[in-house]
């Protein structure tokens, strides 16, 4: 059984983990745990850079805390500010003891009166409900959700980059 430690507790980011690595180990029978690790980065990170160090930081982090898995994840939601607009997107960070592999997701456009809240230092998620009179939508669909009319989850937003962040892992004779 391949063991994989997520490292949030938001249901999902485990659920689009546990999906991804079904599809991709398909033969292998395969238990996601999430466990609340730190990020080492801001709660909102606020550039590609930091976004990216957040993912990479939080699968580092379960890997020193839970050395006895296969495989430790890390998703880091970030936005970045380019032309005016702000962009929201999401890096993945998989470790093994040997191999590590990540990948980014699509980026989208965040509207005008998220962006004003986010501008005045109120995280994403709490801006998205804030704007849409919701509760918690970051454990839910997310601003990707909302925005989309649910046509994209956040998990199957999420899910196609934990993929492509396995590449290395399901090639390793090409990494």
């Amino acid at each position: 059984m391949l063991k994989v430690i997520v490292a949030s507790k938001n249901p999902i980011k485990v659920d689009c983990t546990n999906k991804a690595f079904s599809k991709v180990f398909i033969n292998q029978d395969i238990k996601v745990i999430g466990e609340s690790l730190a990020s080492g980065v801001s709660d909102q990170p606020m550039s590609d850079e930091e976004t990216f160090n957040g993912a990479r930081n939080r699968a580092e982090n379960a890997r020193k805390q839970y050395s006895n898995s296969d495989f430790w994840v890390g998703i880091e939601g970030g936005l970045a500010k380019r032309n005016n607009e702000l962009h929201a997107f999401a890096w993945v960070y998989v470790l093994s003891n040997t191999t590590k592999g990540y990948s980014r997701t699509a980026t989208f456009v965040l509207p005008k009166a998220i962006s004003n809240l986010i501008e005045q230092g109120i995280e994403l998620g709490e801006a998205d409900d804030i704007v849409f009179k919701r509760n918690n939508s970051k454990q839910k669909n997310g601003a990707v959700g909302i925005l989309t009319h649910d046509i994209i989850g956040r998990s199957s937003y999420y899910e196609p980059s934990v993929i492509l962040a396995l590449i290395p892992f399901i090639n390793t004779n090409l990494y």
